[in-house]
């Protein structure tokens, strides 16, 4: 992925000048009357993806149908979680990973047993082009803009595989359902895959504190499992009373501001220095070819968001600045608890 952009900081000057332009065109505060957080786009359909845009795994590999359940069935509902560093890297450099590093970054999953069948289901939901990709955009010297291949999607397919999650996680018991429920879950499943395309890693706030602003949420696998839970407490279902904990990824800062979408910013009428500074940005976030590469690359990451406090963020295809502040990054596995029947939900 070529880095794209000039050189410097020379354009810091140009660009401060083009954010209080842009700030005084739509008034003194550039969000006033912006809802926080930024709701999700919701699109009518699922577009193809791009041939650009390959996968080092291959997504979902034993897919299937999600089958009709018998109204009568019990089917249980399992909490399926594990370390993202064993999918990636096996058992062994996964648990050492985790060890070493204490980064408890974790994968979550639903898992469905039926009573009548004795079959086991997964479903997941994850990145089509693993999760650098949905992270930061290509750099194409062809395409103007940057390229994001940032689709997400879930995965339904038949059997868990038990001794992976109860080895290395969590397989445990969070509730019970009928078959009737179970099919009312999986057509919201099917129309919820169909809407929500993108993945997005970064929740972004005001501040680490209780009750701060936040000001995108972010939609990850997590996300999906918790908005699972939540349709299955809109249809009745009274969960246990466990501890769940998952892994959030947060980026700090001060109120964030519009910058526009690819077209208004990339387009042939649209703000160049804005586009440069954009592309300056996100040209460090690549693929590394030596170690060397990755320091000086790291070196520049961390003069822009640390030294400078800068950070553009791709929400809903559309661009924000983010004036950040400390701590700036930080991840985080806390709890997140189960829903009641009585619980009022907003459908993201």
């Amino acid at each position: 992925m070529p880095r794209v952009g000039p050189g410097g900081a020379h354009w810091r000057p140009a660009l401060a000048l083009a954010l209080l332009g842009l700030a005084a065109t739509l008034g003194a505060s550039p969000t006033s009357g912006q809802r926080w957080p930024v709701p999700y786009k919701r699109f009518s359909f699922r577009p193809k993806t791009d041939p650009f845009c390959q996968a080092k795994y291959t997504f979902c590999p034993t897919g299937s149908p999600i089958p009709v359940m018998k109204d009568n069935d019990v089917i249980e509902v399992l909490r399926l979680q594990a370390p993202v560093w064993e999918f990636k890297y096996g058992d062994l450099l996964g648990h050492f990973v985790r060890m070493h590093l204490d980064l408890k970054i974790m994968h979550d999953a639903i898992g469905f047993r039926s009573t009548l069948t004795g079959k086991n289901y997964t479903v997941e939901w994850y990145e089509l082009f693993q999760l650098g990709n949905c992270t930061f955009p290509h750099l194409r010297p062809e395409v103007n803009a940057p390229f994001w291949c940032n689709q997400g999607a879930a995965c339904f397919f038949e059997g868990i595989y038990d001794k992976h999650w109860k080895e290395n996680g969590t397989l445990s018991l969070v509730a019970t359902v009928s078959g009737n429920t179970f099919n009312k879950v999986a057509e919201w499943v099917k129309q919820d895959n169909e809407t929500g395309i993108y993945y997005e890693t970064w929740t972004v706030r005001a501040s680490p504190g209780k009750g701060a602003q936040t000001w995108f949420e972010s939609y990850d696998c997590s996300n999906f499992v918790l908005r699972t839970y939540e349709k299955l407490a809109e249809f009745g279902t009274d969960f246990k009373k466990i501890e769940t904990n998952y892994t959030k990824i947060f980026l700090y800062s001060g109120e964030p501001i519009y910058l526009g979408n690819e077209t208004s910013i990339f387009g042939p009428k649209g703000n160049k220095t804005l586009a440069l500074a954009i592309k300056k940005f996100y040209g460090p976030f690549k693929r590394y070819s030596s170690t060397k590469d990755f320091l000086l690359n790291f070196l520049k990451i961390f003069d822009t968001v640390i030294m400078h406090r800068e950070f553009y963020l791709f929400y809903n295809f559309e661009y924000w600045f983010l004036p950040m502040k400390p701590p700036f990054v930080k991840i985080t596995y806390e709890e997140t608890p189960l829903p009641t029947q009585h619980t009022t939900f907003t459908d993201l």
